[in-house]
C-alpha cells in the first residue's frame, strides 16, 4: 500500500458561523495526519475549490488556506472546479507518478466534495479511506453519515499501520 493524504477545500471562505467549529476540530486531525505523512515520506496534497464566477480564485483571501492548517508550499497543490477532485484536474496523473494506490481523504464539506472525491477515487481504481473526525461541514449529522457509509480509519490505527 502506498497512501497519499488529500486535504480537500479547507479554505478561509468556508469558515462561517455554521462550519467554523467543525473545521477547527477537523484541522486538528488533519494536521496530525500531515505530520505523520511527512515523517513517513508520504505525499500530502492540498486541493482547493476554485469558482471564477464568485471570485473564489487564487489571490482572493477566501481562496487561501487558513494559517492553522500545516500545508506547505512544497506540498502538491491542486485547484478544482467540480466536487470530485479527480474531475478535470491533474490529481490522478500526479498520484500515478507517485505510485499511490490509496488515498486518505480529509477536508470540507463532508457530504459534498469529500464524498464526491471519495467515490471518484473508487472510479479510478484507488482505495479511498476517510480519516475519522477529519471531515467537516455545517451538519454534524451529515459528517457522521458520510463516515458511516465509508471505509474509515482512526488516527491511532493509521499511526500503527504506517509503522
Amino acid at each position: 500500500m502506498k497512501p497519499a493524504l488529500l486535504v480537500i477545500d479547507v479554505q478561509k471562505a468556508y469558515f462561517n458561523p455554521d462550519s467554523t467549529k467543525s473545521l477547527e476540530s477537523a484541522i486538528e486531525y488533519i494536521n496530525a495526519a500531515i505530520e505523520l505523512f511527512r515523517a513517513k515520506g508520504l505525499p500530502v496534497i492540498s486541493i482547493q475549490h476554485r469558482d471564477d464566477e464568485n471570485n473564489h480564485v487564487p489571490g482572493v483571501e477566501g481562496f487561501d488556506l487558513p494559517e492553522s492548517l500545516k500545508i506547505l508550499p512544497s506540498d502538491l497543490h491542486i485547484h478544482k472546479t467540480y466536487g470530485n477532485s479527480f474531475n478535470k484536474t491533474p490529481l490522478l496523473e500526479e498520484l500515478k507518478k507517485l505510485g499511490v494506490d490509496t488515498v486518505l481523504v480529509t477536508g470540507y464539506r463532508a457530504e459534498g466534495c469529500v464524498l464526491s472525491t471519495y467515490r471518484g477515487a473508487m472510479d479510478v481504481d484507488l482505495t479511498p479511506i476517510l480519516l475519522r473526525d477529519a471531515i467537516a461541514g455545517p451538519s454534524e449529522k451529515n459528517n457522521r453519515f458520510v463516515e458511516s457509509i465509508s471505509n474509515i480509519i482512526s488516527y491511532w490505527v493509521l499511526v500503527k499501520m504506517l509503522e
